[in-house]
């Protein structure tokens, strides 16, 4: 999998479909909320084989955006301690602010390969976004900032997880 993401490209479906659907099946049919699965038609149609979908939501975020945001970030690997250079700047820039330690940037996280892997996702993921919509379940949240996205979400959620549910989370 790390070789795939290092290259800019996305994990092969039938690992990714066969890594999530085995964890789903261990929560005995409980809900959940899934970041980032499926990406491809072919891991949406595997999940909608093996359970019944009944929301999915997309946060629609100009690629732009995202990829400042990724191309901003560096990390303290020992401790995974996470910079970003524009609203979360180390004290000192390249250095951790506990030990002092150098800040690197993962190779999934340079311009390049961030560049890559958002074409990768649009090609892939556009055609899950329209198998969704067609069976009706496709909610859309946009914008830039999460605290403005954020309280939307939350809102919708909140709405669609039942009392007894949200008493019991």
């Amino acid at each position: 999998m790390k070789s795939s993401i290092d290259r800019g490209q996305l994990v092969p479906d039938d690992v990714m479909s066969r890594l999530m659907l085995s964890d789903l099946r261990a929560l005995d049919h409980s809900s959940w909320l899934i970041d980032g699965f499926p990406r491809t038609v072919s891991q949406a149609e595997a999940l909608d084989d093996a359970f019944t979908v009944d929301t999915v939501i997309n946060l629609n975020v100009p690629f732009q955006t995202i990829k400042q945001r990724l191309s901003s970030r560096w990390t303290h690997l020992s401790s995974g301690r996470v910079y970003n250079v524009d609203f979360n700047p180390p004290k000192v820039p390249g250095l951790d602010d506990v030990t002092g330690e150098t800040l690197v940037q993962r190779e999934d996280d340079t311009p390049e390969t961030v560049t890559r892997r958002l074409k990768a996702y649009q090609n892939q993921t556009e055609p899950v976004l329209e198998f969704y919509r067609s069976k009706g379940v496709l909610e859309i949240f946009s914008g830039t900032e999460t605290n403005k996205i954020w309280p939307h979400v939350e809102a919708f959620l909140r709405r669609k997880v039942s009392p007894v549910e949200q008493t019991a989370a």
